[in-house]
This record gives C-alpha cells, structure tokens and sequence, in this order.
C-alpha cells in the first residue's frame, strides 16, 4: 500500500480550510490545518510534511514572514494561495523561496494536480541526487556540484530554491542553447505554461541577482524574447 503523504495547509478562513482538508483528504493525503502562521510554524517543529500550502493572508504572522522562517531552515516545497491582482506578493515570495503560486478563487483539480507535480519533482531529485555522479558543472566562475547540489558562484556558496538549482543546472548543461520557456516550467515546475504565467521568469530573475551579489561575471543569463533563455560564457568549459 502506498505511504500518505502529510500535507500542511495554514489557511484561517474556516469554510476554504474544510475545503481544503476535505480535497486533500479525497486524493490520499493526511492533512493538517492550521488556522495561524504561529500553528502552522509549530506543527512545522514537530511532523516532516511533504508539502506545504500557504495563504498569504492571515492574522497575526502573515505568510511571508512565515515562509521566510520555513526557508532559514528547510527546503519542504511551499504552494502559496494568494488572491487575484496580489502580484506583487507572489514575486515577493518566490524571491523568498515558494516553489509555485495558484491564485484563488483556484479549480480544485488545478490544486491537486500543482501539488502532486511539487512533490513529484522532490523525489525525482532525491532519486538524481542519490545516483549523481562526477556530473559537475563549471562555466565561467560558476561552479555546479550535482551530487551535493552545491553552486558557487566567485567561490561563493549561493543559497538556491530548488527551482533555481535546477533552471540553472539545466542552462548550464546546454551553454550557448536557446531553451524554451514551456520547455523549462514543464522541466523545474512540472506543469504547462499558461498565458501570462511569469514564474520561470520571476526565477530567472533571482538566478541573476544572486550571481551578480556573488560577483560573477561569468556565466550571463540572457533573455531571448518571445522565446525563453540562453547561459552563455566566453571562456566556459562543462568539466
């Protein structure tokens, strides 16, 4: 019988949390709800969730500053629930470290199937991590290790989302390439581009500054319009 995997969901609204915990439930999953960003951080203390659902509005601690205390200290995936129109809190909160958004009011089956992409790609990369061998990158004064999933970047250690690593892993192993964007959120979010859909952007983007607060050079990321991205070196060479 297949392991059900627990699912954390911090939503304050009590008619969207039954919801919630009712859908999750139907699908297999153990569901808790916490009503608080003070709850769902305790609970956080105490059960390892394979995924977390996080509505940005709630009382008390709102889900920014709870997502940023559940980054200082573990990488579980984070869906964010944010209303319509919030985009500036979505951009805010991938540069903070959330794996995918869905805006609500939100299709249920949209919901279960972001969520089960989510954790899909954490077991694939548990099960990349575990056969990596000698897969190292170095383009410029990058530094990929696949094995530790480690980047350096000017000898520095970058703090990378999972999302991030893998953009910039599959950029780096392609230098010189034009990849698509569709390409790139089926491969890193596991799910189809939609129009006016700016997360691989928004990724891209925190790629860039991070290599630039490093002090990198080399490799750039660029940005070919209509299209999607291209990593290019002068001087790069994949070990």
């Amino acid at each position: 019988m297949q392991d059900r995997k627990a699912i954390l969901a911090i939503e304050d609204d009590p008619e969207l949390g039954s919801l919630l915990k009712e859908l999750l439930e139907t699908e297999q999953f153990d569901v808790t709800l916490a009503t608080s960003g003070e709850d769902g951080l305790r609970d956080l203390q105490h059960t390892a969730f394979s995924a977390v659902i996080l509505d940005i509005m709630l009382p008390g601690i709102d889900g920014l500053e709870v997502l940023r205390q559940i980054r200082s200290t573990q990488t579980t995936p984070i869906m964010m629930l944010t209303a319509r129109g919030e985009e500036l809190d979505r951009i805010i909160g991938f540069e903070m470290g959330a794996d995918d958004y869905l805006p609500k009011p939100f299709n249920p089956r949209e919901l279960i199937a972001r969520l089960k992409a989510l954790i899909r790609r954490v077991a694939m990369d548990q099960k990349t991590e575990a056969s990596a061998n000698n897969g190292d990158i170095q383009i410029g004064d990058l530094k990929i290790t696949t094995k530790s999933r480690q980047v350096f970047a000017h000898n520095t250690l970058l703090s990378l989302t999972q999302v991030e690593f893998e953009l910039l892993t599959i950029l780096a192993g392609q230098p010189d390439e034009v990849l698509h964007k569709a390409d790139l959120c089926e491969q890193t979010l596991h799910r189809k581009l939609t129009l006016y859909d700016r997360a691989i952007d928004v990724h891209i983007s925190n790629l860039r500054k991070k290599l630039s607060q490093a002090g990198a050079t080399s490799p750039v990321i660029h940005t070919i319009r209509g299209i999607g991205y291209k990593l290019t070196a002068d001087n790069g060479l994949r070990a």
